[in-house]
């Protein structure tokens, strides 16, 4: 069984995510993949270079994010154009590493996402977790973890699912907005939960996946 875990940005995705590894349970990080699938020698890199030209590239050669995001948030047709350009590169790679976490013997894995709903890859997964925190939150954590203006943090929130949606979408909630240790209680619930779904023999494994 996978699990998809997603949630608006700050949310605490990978905190998670850490928290249910230290139980035993594996994880793949889609952000790490939309990472890959950039990388110099790419295909996806030259097609976002021929686009918007040498100021999304560094002196390396590699993708500048902090400028492409500036492009990208600026104008959804822009972004609409590098998700049909990314989307479909990352889904095939997150398959691929879906297949192998599921050749494993752990009894579920994580399918960690920000987009788990608006991709598309709502389909490779049983169940949808969303992790949720306040929009006042996420924007000062962005703000502070990414070095962006409080603008340009609500440009980035308004940009994403609204929060009423996600949560509407979501099979399990998980209240990120207090404590360390009421996040990993939490978590410990959801895990014997998880646990108990894997082993009913009518629980699908995923749906739409390899």
């Amino acid at each position: 069984m996978i699990v998809g875990v997603t949630g608006g940005i700050a949310s605490g995705k990978s905190t998670v995510a850490r928290a249910f590894a230290s139980l035993g349970i594996p994880w793949v990080d889609a952000d790490d993949v939309a990472r890959e699938v950039v990388e110099p020698g790419e295909p996806a890199l030259a097609e976002i270079a021929e686009r918007f030209g040498a100021r999304v590239l560094d002196a390396d050669g590699r993708l500048n994010r902090r400028a492409l995001r500036e492009i990208v948030f600026a104008d959804p047709q822009e972004r609409r154009w590098l998700e049909s350009v990314t989307h479909p590169r990352i889904r095939e790679r997150l398959m691929a590493h879906l297949e192998r976490l599921q050749a494993g013997e752990a009894p579920y894995g994580l399918l960690v996402s920000p987009l788990l709903f608006e991709s598309g890859q709502r389909e490779l997964v049983a169940r949808a977790l969303v992790i949720d925190v306040p929009e006042a939150v996420q924007i000062a954590r962005t703000a502070a973890r990414d070095d962006v203006d409080e603008a340009q943090a609500r440009a980035i929130v308004a940009a994403q699912l609204p929060r009423a949606e996600r949560l509407a979408r979501a099979d399990d909630v998980l209240d990120n907005g207090g404590s360390e240790a009421e996040m990993r209680r939490r978590v410990a619930e959801l895990d014997r939960r998880y646990r108990e779904l894997a082993t009913q023999p009518a629980t699908p494994n995923t749906r739409g996946a390899p």
